[in-house]
């Protein structure tokens, strides 16, 4: 059956409608950052980059390092980036565009997050490298996919009780990074955790500047949850849609992010651009090898 041009809007060079990108253009790995100024910072880094496009917030460079073929594309902040961008980088490599119809062989993609986030443990450093082993996510966009309540499990239940979840919220959903990309990234010292994705920069996260937060004692239950060994070391936007798309997709997803901000000492990163630089150098010599 073909998928209606509403569903499946290409723009009139057959690229997809918000990426501007067809299915020649995209490398199997996949690097997304949030920031588009950041996608320079990491092609930067490559031996030749043979594809640019910009569209909106979405900046795509794909190149090679060290001889592999890697595409680094920005989403901008939030999930409901996330939403665009893994559903129309699925299209391109799993849609006939020219049909408009689902391929017969399946394509999964390696979609990595270099990203930055703020900590919530004080005995995590700033610019620590940590590796999402889990992540929350605080916003509800995956409960319009058809799940079969894959998301609501032991972790984001045991989070719930722990947190005194508040009703008028959406419930939590839970999700795990790609086992061996995550064992890849664990070898050479990223601190394994949970990280939670919040639907906001603000009050969401508990920051108040002039509005009171409705459940302003949720960062102190986050700092004290564990499950299974894993605390929630890390707060930011994106994570938990990534991984949620990823696993209704059949695509291979983690998510890396350094530490700039330490939310329970108040402090912040002294050289912010450095910390980020040797996040996307050591994720790329990872990725190569």
């Amino acid at each position: 059956m073909n998928i209606p041009e509403s569903e499946l809007v290409l723009n009139p060079d057959g690229s997809v409608y918000h990426l501007h990108l067809k299915p020649e253009d995209i490398a199997n790995t996949v690097i997304t950052v949030g920031d588009p100024a950041r996608v320079a910072k990491v092609s930067a880094h490559f031996d030749s980059i043979r594809f640019k496009t910009t569209k909106r917030e979405f900046v795509t460079h794909t190149g090679t390092y060290k001889g592999k073929e890697i595409t680094v594309i920005s989403t901008g902040i939030g999930t409901d980036n996330i939403d665009i961008v893994l559903t129309e980088l699925d299209a391109l490599v799993n849609i006939d565009l020219h049909t408009r119809t689902p391929k017969t062989t399946h394509t999964s993609l390696d979609i990595i997050r270099i990203g930055t986030c703020g900590g919530l443990q004080e005995d995590v450093p700033l610019d620590s490298l940590v590796v999402s082993a889990h992540a929350i996510g605080f916003d509800n966009f995956v409960y319009f996919y058809e799940h079969n309540g894959r998301f609501n499990t032991s972790l984001s239940k045991t989070f719930m009780k722990a947190s005194k979840w508040a009703s008028p919220l959406s419930d939590p959903y839970a999700v795990s990074a790609n086992s061996t990309l995550l064992e890849k990234f664990t070898k050479v010292g990223f601190l394994p955790g949970i990280t939670v994705t919040n639907v906001g920069f603000y009050g969401p996260q508990g920051r108040s500047l002039r509005i009171p937060l409705a459940q302003p004692e949720l960062n102190t239950a986050m700092k004290n949850f564990s499950f299974q060994g894993n605390r929630i070391l890390n707060l930011e936007m994106e994570t938990a849609g990534i991984y949620a798309m990823a696993d209704l997709l059949g695509h291979n997803a983690l998510s890396l992010n350094v530490i700039l901000a330490n939310r329970e000492l108040g402090t912040f990163s002294k050289d912010p651009g450095a910390a980020v630089d040797g996040l996307i150098t050591t994720a790329l010599n990872e990725l190569v090898k």
